[in-house]
């Protein structure tokens, strides 16, 4: 008698199965790509959580007031961090964009005779024709700028969108740190309970990396605004101490961050001469150059305990997967790897 061989084995039906797992895969990773904008706010936010929790914990000790047993709730401690944040921040823009703006007009109303004397200066070195004119060039380069009006709609939007962004992870950070235990308790529970102790260690490791990453990030902009400070002062730039402070803030941001924080100090430079502005121009360019190959490994390397080679191998990845948003979640992701690696394979490998 003749023997069939078993379901299992049929090919047809193995490329049947294989097909399918195929086709379910394609479908999840299409459905990740929809939505990899949410997905990528809510990794954001829980970084950001995961980091605040310390700083939460340590103000929601504190008594409401000093004869009170009353401790502040968790809401009302994210709170007093939110508000002090935005506080400097307005702040910060009430100082600085008021005269930035006074002396921006003023500049303009300079700039045909700044033009004057470049233009005179660049004749002299041969550089270019005396007949040249910088004014003529500057009063028809907005008549040819056709797109003008689509690109400032761009920006708008672009704006927008940044601002709808940053609520977002307000929002979802302030709930994550409100519900965090509960949060953190459902997880655990997702996994056997014989290793759950496990998980709950290694997640605290990587808390602990996260919170070492926000607590580098904060260092380094004080490193590179004191260091503006110094710089902006000996050069005699005005409001050289507003413009430090806007130099450590942009600090935390990756990429743009420091440029974005270089234009104020180079227009309210610009304002006193064209020759500080460019030696403001090349400071900052400097100052870059240093903290992107020596500061950033250093300090990220011994806060969060990666090698130097991991840290810029991390931020070059993110920041080409994702531009400034892959930079600014390289760091702490690339933590987050090493704290799964050292647990889940190098411990297994050393009891081998």
């Amino acid at each position: 008698m003749s023997q069939t061989s078993p379901p299992s084995s049929d090919p047809r039906r193995l490329i049947r199965y294989a097909c399918a797992a195929l086709a379910i895969t394609a479908v999840l990773m299409w459905a990740l790509y929809l939505i990899r904008a949410p997905l990528l706010l809510i990794y954001v936010s829980a970084l950001f959580a995961t980091g605040l929790a310390p700083l939460v914990r340590i103000i929601e000790r504190q008594r409401i007031v000093a004869i009170s047993r009353r401790r502040l709730p968790r809401a009302a401690a994210i709170l007093v961090i939110y508000a002090t944040v935005l506080g400097a921040i307005g702040a910060l823009a009430a100082a600085v964009i008021p005269p930035l703006v006074r002396q921006s007009q003023d500049l303009w109303k300079r700039l045909p005779d700044y033009l004057d004397q470049a233009q005179q200066r660049l004749a002299s070195w041969g550089i270019i024709s005396p007949d040249s004119s910088f004014k003529e060039f500057l009063q028809q380069a907005p008549a040819g700028s056709g797109d003008a009006v689509s690109v400032f709609l761009g920006a708008v939007f672009g704006f927008v969108g940044g601002i709808l962004g940053l609520v977002t992870i307000l929002l979802l950070t302030f709930y994550m740190l409100v519900d965090s235990e509960r949060m953190f308790g459902l997880f655990v529970r997702m996994f056997p309970k014989g290793e759950r102790n496990r998980v709950s260690s290694i997640s605290a490791l990587a808390a602990d990396k996260i919170s070492a990453w926000l607590s580098g990030q904060m260092l380094l902009g004080l490193i590179i605004g004191t260091l503006s400070a110094i710089g902006y002062a000996l050069m005699g730039v005005p409001y050289f101490f507003v413009l430090a402070v806007i130099a450590g803030i942009g600090e935390m941001i990756p990429m743009v961050g420091p440029l974005l924080a270089a234009v104020p100090a180079v227009l309210v430079a610009l304002t006193v001469s064209p020759g500080l502005a460019l030696g403001v121009a090349a400071f900052c360019w400097v100052l870059q150059l240093l903290e992107n190959n020596v500061l950033v490994p250093k300090v990220m390397g011994d806060t969060v305990g990666l090698s130097a080679v991991t840290v810029i191998a991390s931020l070059v990845i993110g920041s080409e997967l994702l531009g400034f948003v892959g930079a600014l979640l390289a760091v702490p992701t690339a933590a987050i790897v090493q704290v799964l690696i050292e647990e889940l394979y190098l411990t297994e490998q050393d009891q081998v």
